[in-house]
């Protein structure tokens, strides 16, 4: 989501993922005559062992349960209130390789329950 949104006091994360963003709309350009896509997949927080470290550091840097730091911190803005699954973002990505996916190219693709409706 950090090519999408900004979040203050992360400067320099986003900027990198809004470079991404602007890569890949130049590459989809640069290579839509070959019949090669170019998608960015802008997933909220996904649940990993990193995502899952996160918790467990907020929640004892803020003295607060962990469940506390899901929903308060983490999930705040993902109205969902659920993380993104692996399994999801996988299957996104297969629908963008397949025939079905052949003409979206250059789209950010936001998978993140619903946070950049905001």
């Amino acid at each position: 989501m950090g090519g999408l949104v900004g979040v203050p006091g992360r400067s320099a994360y986003h900027a990198a993922k809004h470079g991404v963003l602007g890569l890949t709309k130049v590459t989809a350009l640069e290579t839509a005559e070959d019949g090669i896509t170019c998608n960015a997949i802008c997933p909220g927080y996904v649940r990993t062992p990193l995502v899952e470290q996160q918790i467990d550091d907020q929640a004892r840097a803020h003295g607060i349960p962990r469940e506390q730091v899901v929903t308060d911190v983490l999930l705040k803005n993902q109205p969902n209130k659920k993380f993104v699954e692996v399994a999801e973002l996988a299957a996104l990505a297969v629908f963008l390789c397949s025939d079905g996916g052949a003409s979206v190219t250059g789209a950010a693709l936001p998978m993140d329950g619903g946070w950049t409706a905001h």
